[in-house]
C-alpha cells in the first residue's frame, strides 16, 4: 500500500457526503465559465477584425461616421491584397478554436456570419478573384467616380478630404491595370465578349473641359459658410487635381482597357474554365447562395420553377384574349408604344406612384418600418446604357441624404412599363429599401453583421416583396400582372442560364435565346442580364433560391400556428436578422415557432 492510500478510501465516502450536493452547481459553474470565455474570445476577435477592416478601407470608414481617414483611399495593388488575405488567414486559424456549438443562439448565428464572411476574403485571393475588379456594370473606375455624393460637404475642411482622395485616384487605377495585367498573364479575366462597349463608364470621365468632370462638380457651388478667399483656394486646387491627375488617370484605364485588356482578354465564357474553375464556380454558388446545392441540382429547380411559371403566364394570355402564341404575345408587349413611357418623367412618375401606394400599404403588412426616407431618381448617365433597369442605392442612416431607388430613363423603348410595379417593389419597398434601412437600426447586432450583404437573404426578399404586391394589391391590369410573372420567370430563368453558362457548357446566344423566349424583357434588358451573369458567375442564383425559402418558411409558419399566424409578426420576425444566410434564418424561425407553441400550450 501506498503512503495515504487507505486513508485516501476512507475518506472518500465522508468527502462525497460532504461535498455532492454542491458538485452539479460547481460543474455549471466551470460550463457557464467556459461558455463565456467562448463568447468573449469570439467578441474579441470580431471586434479586432473591423477595427482592421475599417483601417483598411477607408470609406467604409467614413460611411459610417468615422472621419479619421476621410482623406484617404484604400490600396487596391498586390501588396495589400497579400497583407490583408495574410491577416484573414490568420483570423480564420483562432476562429477554428471557438468552439461555435458552445456559443449561445444569438452568438452562433454570428460565428456563422462571420465565418462567411472571412472565408470569403480568404477565398478571394486564393483563387485570384481580385485580379479581376470589374464586372459588365460594375467596377472600381466606377465605384470611384461615386465619390462626389458620397458623405457631406460642409465647410473647407470636408473639402480638402475630397481633394486628398481624388489626389490618390491616379495610384488606385494604377494599382487596379496592374492587377489586370497580371489577370491576363493567369488568364484570370473577365471574358472579351462581355467588354464591348464597356469603356462608356471610362470615356465618361476623360472629358476636355475640367467643368464637365463629375470629380470637379462639387467645386461649382461651395457652401456659403466657407469664405470667398477659400472658395478660391477650393476651386483653383480642384481644377488642378482634376485637370493633371484624375482625367489623365482615366485616359491611362481607357488606353489599357482597350489595346490590351479587351484584346487579351479569354474568348471562353465559364467560370469553371479560369484557374481552378472546377473549384471557383462551387464555390461561388455557395457563397451566393449560402446553400448546400450543386449547380446540377440548382439547374433542375430552375427548369420546374420555369415550367410552373409558364402555366400562370399562358392564364394571362388567355385571360386578355389575345390572338397568337406565347411568342407572338411577347413580341406584342415588346413593341406597343402604350406600355413604353414618352419621357424619362413619365417613367419616374409612374415609378414614384407605384412606390408611394406600396407605402400606403406598408402598416397592413409590417408592425415595424424604417425611419430612414427613400427617393426615386434616374441612373447616372455614366452608367445608364449598360445599367439594369433599376437598382437601391443606400446611404448611412444617419447621413444627411435617404437611400435612393434608381430608375434607368436611358433608352426608353427598353424599359416597359408593365414590369414597373414589380421593379419598384423589388428595389424600393417593401423590397431592399425596408429591409436595409431596418438592417441599418439593428444597433444590438455587431457592425460585421449590420452592414453585411448576403444575396440568397437580399435578393431573396426582394424577389419575396414583388410577390407580396398582390396581396397588396399593387398590380392593377393583367399586364402588369404578367410583368411580375414575367420577373419571376426572369429570376427562374437564372437558375437555369447562370448554371448552364459557367458549369454546364451553354453559350451566349443559347442564353440569351433561352431568356428571351420565356420572359417579356426587352432584347436589350436580355442582353444585358445574359453578360451580367456571364460577368459575375453565381450571383443571379440568389434571387429565386431566397425568395422559395421564405415562402417555405412562412408557409411552415402558417401551418404550425394556425389561428395564431400573424402575417405582420412573421415579417418583422425576418427583417429583424438583418442579412444572414438562409439555413441561419430558418434556425430563427424554427426558434419562434418553438417558443411561441411553448408560450400557447402553457395552463
Amino acid at each position: 500500500m501506498k503512503p495515504g492510500e487507505g486513508r485516501t478510501k476512507r475518506l472518500w465516502p465522508r468527502f462525497c457526503l460532504y461535498f455532492w450536493p454542491a458538485l452539479p452547481a460547481m460543474m455549471f459553474a466551470a460550463g457557464v465559465a467556459a461558455v463565456e470565455g467562448d463568447v468573449d474570445r469570439f467578441r474579441a476577435l470580431y471586434e479586432k477584425e473591423w477595427a482592421f477592416r475599417l483601417g483598411e478601407f477607408p470609406r467604409l470608414a467614413t460611411s459610417l461616421g468615422d472621419q479619421s481617414a476621410a482623406g484617404a483611399l484604400a490600396g487596391a495593388g498586390e501588396v495589400d491584397h497579400r497583407r490583408r488575405y495574410e491577416y484573414w488567414k490568420g483570423i480564420a486559424a483562432e476562429l477554428a478554436e471557438i468552439d461555435s456549438g458552445a456559443l449561445p443562439a444569438g452568438e452562433r448565428a454570428n460565428h456563422a456570419i462571420f465565418e462567411r464572411q472571412i472565408l470569403s476574403f480568404v477565398e478571394d485571393y486564393e483563387f485570384g478573384a481580385y485580379l479581376i475588379p470589374l464586372n459588365s456594370d460594375w467596377g472600381f473606375h466606377i465605384a470611384l467616380a461615386r465619390l462626389p455624393s458620397e458623405g457631406t460637404l460642409d465647410d473647407a475642411e470636408d473639402y480638402d478630404n475630397y481633394l486628398a482622395r481624388l489626389a490618390q485616384i491616379p495610384r488606385v487605377i494604377d494599382q487596379n491595370i496592374a492587377l489586370m495585367r497580371a489577370g491576363l498573364e493567369r488568364g484570370m479575366t473577365l471574358p472579351a465578349v462581355v467588354l464591348k462597349g464597356r469603356d462608356v463608364g471610362i470615356r465618361t470621365h476623360v472629358v476636355d473641359d475640367v467643368e464637365k468632370s463629375v470629380f470637379y462638380q462639387p467645386f461649382r457651388s461651395l457652401p456659403d459658410a466657407i469664405d470667398e478667399a477659400e472658395r478660391k483656394r477650393l476651386r483653383d486646387r480642384g481644377r488642378e487635381i482634376v485637370t493633371a491627375q484624375v482625367i489623365p488617370a482615366y485616359a491611362r484605364f481607357l488606353k489599357f482597357f482597350n489595346e490590351v485588356y479587351r484584346p487579351g482578354a479569354r474568348t471562353t465564357l465559364a467560370a469553371s474554365v479560369l484557374p481552378r474553375g472546377e473549384d471557383y464556380y462551387p464555390s461561388r454558388v455557395r457563397y451566393f447562395t449560402t446553400l448546400a446545392l450543386t449547380p446540377a441540382e440548382i439547374h433542375e429547380i430552375g427548369l420546374g420553377e420555369v415550367s410552373r411559371i409558364l402555366a400562370e403566364m399562358e392564364a394571362i394570355i388567355a385571360e386578355v384574349a389575345f390572338d397568337g402564341s406565347f411568342a407572338d404575345f411577347l413580341g406584342f408587349l415588346r413593341t406597343d408604344s402604350r406600355f413604353y413611357a414618352q419621357n424619362p418623367r413619365e417613367l419616374l412618375m409612374t415609378a414614384t406612384y407605384f412606390a408611394k401606394k406600396m407605402d400606403g400599404r406598408l402598416p397592413s403588412l409590417f408592425k415595424t418600418l424604417p425611419r430612414q426616407p427613400y427617393g426615386v431618381a434616374p441612373v447616372p448617365e455614366d452608367l445608364a446604357p449598360f445599367f439594369t433597369g433599376g437598382r437601391y442605392v443606400g446611404a448611412p442612416i444617419d447621413g444627411q441624404r435617404p437611400g435612393y431607388y434608381w430608375v434607368n430613363t436611358h433608352a426608353l423603348e427598353t424599359r416597359p412599363l408593365y414590369t414597373l410595379p414589380a421593379l419598384t417593389l423589388h428595389e424600393a419597398v417593401p423590397g431592399h429599401h425596408l429591409q436595409s434601412a431596418l438592417a441599418q437600426e439593428q444597433g444590438e447586432q455587431p457592425p460585421f453583421r449590420r452592414h453585411d450583404y448576403i444575396s440568397a437573404y437580399g435578393e431573396g426578399w426582394g424577389l419575396y416583396a414583388e410577390w407580396l404586391g398582390v396581396e397588396a394589391e399593387i398590380y392593377e391590369t393583367p399586364y402588369e400582372h404578367f410583368g411580375r410573372l414575367t420577373y419571376e420567370m426572369w429570376r427562374a430563368c437564372r437558375l437555369v442560364v447562370d448554371t448552364g453558362i459557367h458549369a454546364l457548357g451553354w453559350g451566349r446566344q443559347r442564353s440569351i435565346d433561352y431568356l428571351a423566349e420565356h420572359t417579356a424583357l426587352s432584347l436589350h434588358e436580355v442582353t444585358t442580364e445574359i453578360d451580367r451573369y456571364i460577368s459575375w458567375p453565381a450571383q443571379a442564383l440568389s434571387y429565386k433560391l431566397g425568395e422559395l425559402k421564405i415562402k417555405e418558411l412562412r408557409q411552415k409558419a402558417a401551418a404550425a400556428l394556425g389561428a395564431d399566424f400573424d402575417l405582420r409578426v412573421f415579417h418583422d420576425l425576418i427583417l429583424a436578422q438583418g442579412s444572414v444566410p438562409l439555413p441561419i434564418l430558418e434556425q430563427a424561425v424554427d426558434r419562434y415557432l418553438a417558443e411561441t407553441k411553448q408560450r400557447r400550450d402553457q395552463p
